[in-house]
């Protein structure tokens, strides 16, 4: 569990798109196997510490004719920012995937500086 211990808590949110393949047959549209995208978040305002970041897709495209295989993570969190993952496998064929991110964490009091 994580502990916020200041009555300063920030929420940012936000969405992205994380890639079109059908557009111009990108590899998720037409590959098979192992598959995965990446795409940098950086926050409104940093976090005093590294937040707790939540993601989901808010919409995705894939064809009916294999199976539905996805996995979004958030990766590489820091108090600036975040990775959003994506991986597909097998057969699966994706035309588009946008992802949904939520952060949460303690932000630096007004008076509170690094000295070093």
């Amino acid at each position: 569990m994580k502990r916020l211990r200041n009555h300063l808590i920030g929420v940012d949110h936000g969405e992205v798109v994380l890639f079109s393949d059908f557009e111009h047959d990108g590899v998720m549209w037409t590959g098979d196997g192992a598959r995965q995208t990446r795409a940098h978040v950086e926050f409104s305002e940093s976090f005093r510490s590294s937040p707790t970041v939540q993601v989901h897709l808010s919409m995705w495209d894939m064809a009916s004719d294999t199976n539905a295989r996805a996995d979004v993570q958030a990766e590489d969190i820091t108090n600036e920012g975040f990775a959003i993952v994506f991986r597909t496998w097998g057969d699966t064929k994706i035309a588009r995937v946008r992802v949904a991110w939520q952060a949460i964490g303690e932000l630096r009091q007004a008076d509170e500086w690094d000295v070093y």
